[in-house]
């Protein structure tokens, strides 16, 4: 039995169904994020488990224990939220030592206990400040102090790194992970920002309207993905209207260009219209290559500079197909008016047909590997 089941759970609020049959396995020390928009259910989810939200039905079972109907205040988690939530009138201890003295613990155990925490989230000589004489991250570390000083069983964290600036963000939620690892707390993180997903999770569930559109590694959601919507919403996707040519062989046509997908498309004829998707850095300038490997020819509509990346779009026509290459010092950039030609291999396709959600075991890849199309 995993640490954490979710099994067939589903909540309305009157007729709006906000998640629908979710079933979910976490295993002991996991950490997991919910990754989708607004309004997903992701959030409404994390609210299930923790006990402030009751499914509509199905069963959620921590530790080999039904806390379904179980008040928050038994089941054993610590939460993280958005909002600091920190007492203004108490010190940086007293703050992370609240829920010691709510369970009465001993002054001493107490005491140790948050010295311990001080010196994990890297703010030892904090312990008597207060609140608004720390910055947002530093609150923020308190807040995950705070949760952990219980020592749950779970710890779940609602977007607790939304309201902090880009480089803020980045350094703290490296210490989330440092310190679930330091601990071995199974966690749950609910996020819509795809890059703090990838760069936290050991699996991600994506989300979208209610529903589980696929779980898996961060590898499998990304070049695996089972769903159309997982492909558009997990990194960047150019989306290409094509022609097909030959569906037998996956043979299209764009701008007159034809080009190959890895596979045939036996729900379509010659002459119908699909929308083929390819991620930007499977797509490389024109050089080496081998006759297996597709080309299009474009006009360089404009070039961005991203730091460790250089993105030049093209204009097929109709269709844009953003690039994405490597910076280096010495990279000869195509420039705006310019036409180019750029290569990928047919694996790098994602075909239409693949809008029901699946196992991420028996999902069509998105590309074989990311070296054949670079």
């Amino acid at each position: 039995m995993s640490f954490l089941e979710i099994v067939h759970v589903h909540k309305r609020f009157g007729t709006t169904i906000a998640v629908e049959d979710f079933t979910l396995a976490v295993e002991q020390g996991e950490f997991i994020s919910f990754l989708g928009p607004s309004g997903c259910g992701k959030t409404t989810t994390l609210r299930m488990v923790a006990g402030f939200e009751k499914p509509t039905s199905g069963q959620i079972v921590i530790d080999g224990v039904d806390v379904t109907n179980m008040p928050p205040n038994r089941r054993n988690i610590g939460m993280v939220f958005q909002s600091y939530a920190l007492f203004p009138n108490m010190t940086v201890a007293d703050n992370i030592g609240f829920g010691l003295r709510i369970a009465r613990r001993p002054a001493h155990e107490i005491r140790v206990r948050v010295e311990e925490l001080l010196r994990i989230i890297h703010m030892p000589e904090f312990g008597r400040r207060y609140p608004y004489q720390l910055s947002g991250g530093q609150q923020q570390r308190v807040a995950l102090a705070r949760a952990l000083a219980i020592q749950p069983k779970l710890l779940l964290l609602d977007e607790p790194l939304s309201a902090l600036d880009a480089k803020i963000r980045a350094s703290l939620r490296q210490e989330i992970r440092d310190i679930q690892r330091q601990l071995g707390i199974t966690t749950i993180y609910v996020t819509h920002d795809q890059e703090e997903a990838m760069a936290l999770s050991d699996r991600i569930v994506v989300m979208s309207r209610g529903k589980i559109e696929q779980i898996g590694t961060l590898f499998e959601v990304y070049n695996f993905p089972a769903t159309r919507f997982v492909a558009s919403f997990v990194g960047t996707l150019n989306q290409i209207e094509a022609t097909v040519v030959d569906a037998a062989i996956g043979l299209l046509a764009v701008e007159g260009q034809q080009f190959r997908i890895a596979r045939p498309l036996p729900q379509h004829r010659s002459g119908d219209r699909v929308n083929i998707a390819i991620r930007p850095e499977l797509i490389a300038l024109d050089g080496q290559f081998n006759s297996a490997m597709n080309r299009l020819s474009g006009t360089v509509e404009d070039v961005t500079f991203l730091g460790s990346i250089v993105r030049v779009r093209l204009r097929l026509a109709a269709n844009r197909l953003s690039m994405d290459i490597f910076n280096n010092p010495h990279l000869r950039l195509p420039q705006p008016g310019e036409t180019i030609t750029v290569h990928f291999a047919p694996e790098a396709c994602l075909a239409p047909g693949d809008d029901t959600p699946r196992e991420a075991s028996n999902a069509q890849p998105l590309s074989a590997s990311a070296a054949e199309a670079a």
